[in-house]
């Protein structure tokens, strides 16, 4: 299960999305994510898969590397489609015993809940598969400048995100040998009642949380060792800069966020 989390993991590329700016990644990502809430009729989906199996394509990443980020939180999207499936609201009747009432329509609607969170996912797995910890930092801190005229502290908030994605993968790691670990020592996580089951956690999270915590000690003093005290007079190795790929690549989401928006509010709508 620990290894199929592949949050903040980078895949290591050429490919047109690697070369693409961390700026116009995001924004395209944010774009996407506005498009797959408008998205309401078969027509609008298929455009939406469509274009993740195209994204995955130009990318050159392996399909079965992005699909393994939907399996942490598969449980989710199948809880999300029997809700709406057991108890959607609806007039057409598919089936129903006693207080269980299926409708054509609470099937329709779980379908859609749980297709966009597997398309949330896709959509947020490529951005940070083809963008480097070092890059996406750069980006957001771009992107938030023009707010720190109002208070915000775009550097820093930056790098704690960058920090938080780095260490994910690491957090990981250090979370399966702690289970192997006390594995070996006869701990058993997998028999017992649910309650149990949480108690059996506690040799694990005891000592994750003091690991999280000396590696975040020894990340600050590492930090200060470098005379690092904030995104003031810094200056960087790459200097971010805009190409007509990225007018490409953003063109093309506002292309497709248009065309959803006709296929719901405007002269589309039929499809």
């Amino acid at each position: 299960m620990l290894g199929d989390i592949t949050l903040g993991q980078y895949y290591p590329g050429n490919s047109f999305i690697h070369g693409l700016d961390p700026r116009t990644k995001i924004i395209v990502t944010l774009l996407s994510i506005v498009a797959v809430f408008l998205a309401q009729s078969v027509a609008a989906y298929a455009i939406l898969w469509a274009m993740v199996f195209f994204v995955i394509a130009v990318s050159r990443l392996p399909f079965l590397l992005v699909l393994r980020s939907v399996k942490p939180l598969l449980f989710i999207i199948v809880l999300t489609l029997a809700m709406h499936v057991l108890i959607g609201q609806g007039e057409t009747v598919l089936y129903q015993w006693k207080f269980i009432r299926v409708t054509e329509e609470g099937v329709a609607m779980g379908v859609k809940m749980s297709m966009r969170l597997m398309l949330l996912l896709m959509f947020s797995s490529v951005l940070t598969f083809t963008t480097s910890p070092i890059v996406l930092t750069d980006g957001i801190e771009s992107l938030l400048r023009p707010f720190r005229r109002v208070g915000v502290p775009a550097h820093e908030l930056a790098m704690m995100m960058t920090i938080a994605l780095r260490f994910i993968p690491t957090l990981l790691e250090e979370t399966d040998r702690i289970i192997k670990a006390q594995t070996s020592r006869g701990a058993d996580f997998q028999s017992g009642s649910l309650l149990q089951r949480a108690k059996n956690m506690l040799p694990i999270l005891i000592p994750l949380f003091i690991s999280a915590f000396r590696r975040a000690d020894e990340l600050a003093v590492a930090m200060e060792a470098r005379c690092y005290h904030g995104g003031e007079g810094r200056t960087r190795m790459h200097q971010l800069a805009y190409r007509r790929g990225d007018v490409a690549a953003f063109g093309f989401a506002v292309v497709l966020l248009a065309l959803l928006a006709l296929l719901r509010w405007g002269p589309l709508a039929r499809l």
